[in-house]
């Protein structure tokens, strides 16, 4: 049985948190840590890591449209940084670009306000740049049912 997979969509306020399935196909929305209410972001980061047997995280790096890395980028960076000590296994950037307006989108088709999505995006955001590198394994392209032009 494979490890989970954990995805991270980074911001100076809230962390939203992602875990993948154990056979790394599906990406469940985990948790949103509030940066001002926890004394160390990064330490409870690794101990979800500990507990759910992660083998590696990413870590949304929000890009500019054009490909540039802007501050929010940085920031993430610094993030992971500072993770990286606290965990055993891999810490890698994946784009991210649009992850938190597709998330938003997300939630207004499913007829959930802003205010009612407030604690639960960062999440949201989190399973999609999450599912977004898990769709990307080989092993997940050749499943049953997957087509590459969907």
């Amino acid at each position: 049985m494979k490890r989970r997979v954990m995805g991270i969509d980074y911001g100076t306020a809230r962390i939203g948190i992602a875990l993948s399935d154990e056979l790394q196909m599906l990406a469940h929305p985990a948790e949103t840590i509030i940066v001002s209410k926890t004394a160390n972001p990064a330490a409870r980061v690794a101990a979800i890591a500990q507990e759910k047997n992660v083998e590696r995280i990413l870590i949304g790096m929000p890009r500019h449209m054009n490909g540039s890395v802007g501050g929010s980028a940085e920031e993430a960076q610094k993030f992971a940084e500072k993770l990286k000590p606290l965990v055993s296994c891999a810490v890698q950037s994946w784009d991210e670009r649009l992850s938190t307006v597709a998330a938003h989108r997300a939630m207004q088709e499913a007829g959930k306000s802003t205010r009612e999505t407030r604690g639960y995006i960062d999440q949201v955001a989190a399973q999609l740049i999450l599912q977004s590198y898990l769709d990307s394994l080989p092993e997940n392209q050749t499943a049953p049912g997957f087509d590459p032009l969907a």
